[in-house]
């Protein structure tokens, strides 16, 4: 039920599906009922391409620099820059 009737109220821990015992419940019903059990099927899927899409074109993008988390990128030092230290 997903809408439960008037005056009830879900108890998330309580039932079939409460934790501890959720697989014993789940193959007694299923013994109960006469219903085969899904097959496990555990194989992780590959995805076929992990880069995320363009969101203007839809085009696969290619990434060509990351950045740490927390840090600012940094631009390229510019050719007069002085060092503070070695300036009289």
């Amino acid at each position: 039920l997903h809408v439960l009737p008037r005056g009830f109220h879900r108890i998330r821990h309580y039932g079939l599906l409460a934790g501890s015992a959720r697989r014993a419940s789940l193959a007694l019903a299923r013994r109960l009922l006469d219903v085969a059990a899904p097959p496990d099927d555990h194989t992780p899927v590959e995805p076929e391409d992990y880069r995320p899409p363009c969101p203007c074109c839809g085009g696969r993008m290619i990434i060509i620099e990351t950045f740490e988390r927390g840090r600012q990128p940094r631009g390229p030092p510019h050719a007069a820059a002085t060092n503070r230290e070695t300036d009289p």
